[in-house]
């Protein structure tokens, strides 16, 4: 099917524009230097100033003044409050992310799917004391990446599957040998038959992380939550177990959307 909106001016450079604040706000606080930026974004130097500085003069970027690095601006705030009302559901979710991290004693999460990607919104610590730091409110990943992603893109329809492979060929170049699309296929139908995601250590090594979907009322897969740590925590039994809890927290929170809209 051929991309008409290739064939929109300005295309690009909206589509460029969207790259960076992505960049810029999956940063966070701390911000990225220029050079950063357009290395991620595959932009020249140059390129990558010019669109700062007219992002930065609609205010949807700031930058400080004391070590040059780009952080989002106030109109992103603005913005976000706006569309919270309509996207967000952490309101009613931070009782059950949190419930999920005193259950489990493991760091619990919740993430959206923004496109093909996932999105941490919340983040509660369990209370064991050795943590895994592989994703905190505003990281992104590719879907099928990190537990969360993987568990949303396994109850995808099957075409939005093979649609997404074809779209990034290249996920073994950027993430190992283990995101090939054979490999990552296979883990797809285990979490199809499993009902939850693993995650042993392909990020992070030491790490370990599982993943369940949350549902909108429609049926599709558009949060998850999820739990990570340090992977001897995670040995076959205890895995069980935290599945168990994890897939009644993530029904738990499909229910309560479906309710509340």
């Amino acid at each position: 099917m051929v991309d008409t909106r290739s064939n929109i001016p300005g295309t690009q450079s909206v589509a460029r524009a969207a790259q960076l604040l992505r960049l810029v706000t999956s940063a966070g606080a701390e911000g990225l230097a220029v050079a950063d930026l357009a290395r991620r974004a595959e932009l020249t130097r140059p390129t990558a100033h010019r669109l700062l500085s007219a992002l930065r003069h609609e205010g949807l970027v700031d930058q400080d003044e004391q070590t040059g690095r780009w952080m989002p601006g106030p109109e992103l705030y603005l913005m976000g409050t706006v569309a919270a009302s309509r996207y967000d559901i952490t309101g009613i979710a931070r009782d059950i992310v949190r419930s999920l991290a005193v259950r489990t004693e493991e760091s619990a999460f919740l993430s959206v799917r923004r496109g093909d990607e996932t999105v941490c919104l919340l983040r509660e610590e369990g209370s064991f004391p050795i943590r895994s730091f592989v994703l905190s409110e505003g990281v992104r990943f590719p879907l099928g990446v990190a537990s969360a992603g993987l568990a949303i893109l396994a109850f995808l329809p099957p075409h939005d599957v093979d649609a997404y492979f074809e779209r990034h060929p290249d996920l073994a170049d950027a993430w190992g040998p283990a995101h090939g699309e054979k490999r990552l296929r296979s883990r797809l139908r285990d979490t199809q038959s499993r009902g939850y995601a693993l995650n042993p250590g392909l990020i992070v090594e030491g790490s370990f992380g599982l993943g369940a979907a949350v549902f909108t009322r429609e049926g599709h897969p558009q949060w998850a939550l999820s739990l990570t740590g340090v992977q001897f925590r995670f040995g076959p039994d205890r895995i069980a177990e935290l599945g168990r809890i994890l897939l009644a927290h993530a029904h738990q929170l499909t229910t309560r959307i479906a309710s509340s809209r």
